[in-house]
């Protein structure tokens, strides 16, 4: 069955973006159109669809008109083993946007713990991998339990 949501990114460079998803962040084509600057990328039964400006069909009133591309959003992408992720991404000189860290959420009456990192893809996209960590009761106060990130200015 397919996924049921696929998110296509917009990028200037498919050839450059593709890389960057394949080489450092470990994702696999499914199927490209090179022709259309178009691939579709998978990893670990996360998917998602680069596309070139300019090449193939685009929807001009919507493309993103500067740097970084997709403002606002930021997609989380469950994988088995985050901290090697991380590490792939210092051996190839990416800078993380959000370093690797455990973080916890209240959801409901319980806490989900997720061990995770952003970083920015060639044209800005968010990019969240994390590991999930399980669960902990509400009450948990455990060090790294309650803090809060300060937002970047």
């Amino acid at each position: 069955m397919p996924n049921v949501l696929v998110p296509e990114f917009s990028v200037r460079d498919c050839d450059v973006s593709r890389d960057f998803y394949c080489n450092i962040l470990g994702f696999n084509v499914r199927y490209a159109r090179p022709e259309e600057g178009f691939c579709y990328l998978e990893r670990e039964g996360a998917e998602l669809m680069l596309d070139q400006i300019g090449l193939g069909r685009d929807f001009d009133d919507h493309m993103p008109k500067q740097y970084p591309f997709g403002r606002g959003v930021n997609l989380q992408i469950l994988v088995s083993d985050v901290t090697s992720l991380a590490n792939s991404c210092a051996v190839a000189g990416v800078e993380l946007y959000l370093p690797l860290e455990e973080r916890w959420y209240r959801k409901d009456q319980k806490k989900v713990g997720n061990k995770q990192f952003v970083v920015a893809d060639p044209d800005g996209y968010l990019l969240r991998f994390f590991e999930d960590m399980g669960t902990r009761p509400y009450g948990d106060h455990r060090k790294g339990v309650c803090h809060r990130q300060e937002a970047k200015p």
